[in-house]
């Protein structure tokens, strides 16, 4: 089976919430849970003083887009791709062609601005698990969970440093249970 990424569909700037509305009662309505999983609208909250208050504003990080993490499958694409408000995909030539995903690398540094994950972070790690670190500075290296804040997505992991024992803070994303 094929396995999910991040694609970004193109839709009329200003109606990103109303496709993503919609596409997510077409995941429900025609069954699509296990091929569509996720979908985003970029945005970021910032802070804006004006006549000396304070006010959040919510900006779009791509007017236009929306991000859908799905598994590539013809009826999936064709159930995106007809959803009202979808005017195609990035990175697909048309003519029929499937479009092509976002790297890894890319999708981590969207979804990490708006303080996301691509993993789904397990909400079973706990405290005293064996975990290996995959990605970052101490990547391979494995170590046991000393302290976990889901909250800020951070763990406190105590590895094997040239002998010692060290405490390294990391992303959740950044580790997966050692079996």
């Amino acid at each position: 089976m094929e396995e999910k990424k991040w694609y970004v569909i193109n839709t009329y700037s200003g109606h990103e919430e109303k496709v993503k509305e919609n596409l997510e009662m077409r995941i429900q309505s025609m069954d699509m849970q296990n091929y569509i999983f996720r979908v985003i609208v970029p945005e970021t909250t910032e802070i804006e003083i004006k006549d000396g208050k304070q006010k959040e504003k919510v900006k779009k990080l791509f007017p236009g887009y929306v991000l859908v993490e799905m598994i590539m499958t013809d009826e999936a694409w064709y159930v995106v791709r007809n959803t009202p408000g979808v005017t195609g995909f990035l990175g697909s030539s048309g003519k029929g062609a499937k479009p092509f995903p976002l790297f890894d690398h890319e999708i981590d540094k969207i979804l990490k601005s708006m303080g996301m994950s691509r993993k789904e972070i397990s909400a079973d790690l706990k405290v005293g698990d064996r975990v290996k670190i995959t990605d970052g500075p101490f990547k391979l290296m494995a170590g046991k969970i000393t302290e976990l804040d889901l909250e800020s997505s951070k763990a406190k992991v105590t590895i094997d440093l040239f002998g010692q024992e060290t405490i390294v803070e990391v992303d959740l994303i950044q580790i997966e249970l050692d079996n």
